[in-house]
């Protein structure tokens, strides 16, 4: 796959993550992943902007607060666009918010940062010389992004005017989102791809997915709707014993779902994520 066709509108294709001590961040997440993190900015730039990779290929980011955000740990998701600018006016049109304006981001790309209905915040990106991550779906890497909203129909139709995607109903009551023709894409470039997901027993239309939707629990009030993220491991029991070790907080699990085994972990600062272990054995658990 070339790096000018990794991804097509609206996918998610990059995280990164806004910390008030990157340093320290780098530190936590290189030692938690085994990334090799390099500050990408020049060296009279006012933030940084450290750029994680594995194996040679770029997996994700620590950035320093730009500009007059608020020193906030937090996770941040970026959905592949043609257009940044007219994906702006789509999400005013749709009953968005729109935070930052399109801007270039030197040769990089153009991108823009928006807020849903509910206010879960997140970023359109017009790739140029940054084509989105170059590995996913393995450990260490991003393996889902997942809307935490209170009202999910309203969210339905917000992401269906933006990005055109549609609601995967699957068993047990879990929903994600699908773009239709993605699992085509996924098949062009990677032969094969859909019947091996058919083989393993995937739902109908899982091929399409591009993320998936959780609703927030009547008894968490405090939790605002948000874009998380969800890293995959070869083994989340000792991820979350070595993410403790790193001075970060367990605050669920390791526990098993369907199709894995998870745990959510909240980094030193408080910015908190996801670790899955693909376990296919669990594939017909009941939750």
């Amino acid at each position: 796959m070339s790096d000018r066709d990794r991804y097509i509108p609206g996918v998610p294709c990059w995280v990164d993550t806004t910390q008030p001590d990157p340093e320290a961040a780098v530190e936590f997440y290189g030692g938690l992943f085994g990334w090799e993190l390099r500050n990408s900015m020049p060296a009279d730039a006012e933030g940084k902007y450290f750029v994680a990779r594995l194996d040679g290929g770029e997996v994700a980011a620590v950035s320093s607060p730009m500009g007059e955000a608020p020193p906030r740990a937090t996770w941040n998701t970026y959905v592949w666009v043609e257009s940044a600018d007219e994906t702006a006016e789509r999400v005013r049109a749709a009953g968005g918010t729109v935070l930052a304006e399109p801007f270039d981001v030197m040769e990089a790309g153009r991108m823009a940062v928006f807020a849903d209905r509910e206010g879960a915040v997140f970023s359109a990106w017009q790739g140029k010389e940054h084509r989105g991550a170059a590995i996913v779906n393995e450990a260490g890497s991003l393996n889902f992004n997942d809307l935490n909203t209170r009202d999910v129909e309203a969210a339905k139709e917000f992401y269906a005017a933006v990005f055109g995607w549609q609601v995967l109903e699957m068993d047990g009551g879990f929903q994600s989102w699908a773009l239709p023709g993605y699992g085509q894409f996924l098949d062009e470039i990677n032969p094969g791809t859909v019947e091996r997901m058919a083989t393993m027993g995937a739902p109908k239309g899982f091929e399409d997915v591009v993320g998936s939707i959780a609703p927030i629990p009547a008894d968490q009030p405090e939790l605002p709707p948000h874009w998380g993220v969800t890293f995959a491991t070869e083994d989340a029991d000792a991820t979350a014993a070595k993410a403790k070790e790193l001075g970060g907080t367990v605050l669920a699990g390791p526990f098993d779902a369907p199709w894995v085994r998870m745990a959510v972990i909240a980094d030193p600062a408080g910015a908190t994520f996801t670790a899955s272990q693909f376990v296919p054995e669990n594939k017909d658990l009941e939750v």
